[in-house]
């Protein structure tokens, strides 16, 4: 059975993105050679399958695709892809394998994918469909890449109304490029 975890990049005073979605306070150590990148592909060889919700596949959508020099392009365009939305009627991947589109209940279809899958299952960004995974009890593991940066205000990783989980520390690593990655895994 498959894992899922929800991965985000976050500032270090929590927030997921500025106030109106900005991410310009995510620097280029997340697509440059370097420590990040290397964590992130070790962890790519772990993983079965992404899943993003409809706003972050349309993110995703606009880079990977055709970022041929970004080290970490070929396992993002190559593993196999869901992304949940009702109003997508199909989900391309440029000249790669189209994602599939899971247009029911998130929670069923998380259900289904770690019961398709033996390996990790991640979602990125996609805030509003990791609270729901998270609020119905399906996420197993958090991992965190923290940016040395604080911008005062954005959106939080998790939704408002969000009820308390315990979370357990597996791993902290600092890197010499100033983030920290937390791994928690889900109590």
């Amino acid at each position: 059975m498959g894992r899922l975890i929800v991965e985000q990049h976050v500032t270090a005073d929590g927030f997921a993105a500025g106030p109106g979605g900005e991410l310009d306070w995510v620097d280029g150590s997340v697509s440059e050679p370097g420590p990040m990148v290397e964590q992130a592909l070790g962890e790519l060889e772990h993983t079965d399958a992404i899943l993003l919700g409809a706003t972050t596949y349309r993110m995703f959508i606009a880079y990977w695709p055709t970022a041929s020099a970004d080290p970490l392009a070929e396992p993002i365009n190559h593993l196999p892809k869901h992304i949940v939305s009702s109003t997508l009627p199909e989900a391309p991947w440029g000249d790669h394998s189209p994602a599939t589109v899971e247009p029911g209940d998130p929670i069923a279809t998380a259900d289904r994918l770690k019961e398709s899958y033996g390996r990790d299952i991640i979602l990125w960004g996609s805030l509003q469909l990791a609270s729901t995974l998270m609020e119905a009890g399906r996420v197993d593991e958090v991992r965190l890449r923290v940016t040395p940066v604080a911008i005062g205000q954005g959106i939080p990783l998790w939704d408002l109304d969000f009820t308390r989980r315990r979370l357990n520390l597996v791993s902290a690593t600092p890197l010499e490029t100033g983030q920290v990655t937390l791994v928690y895994d889900v109590v």
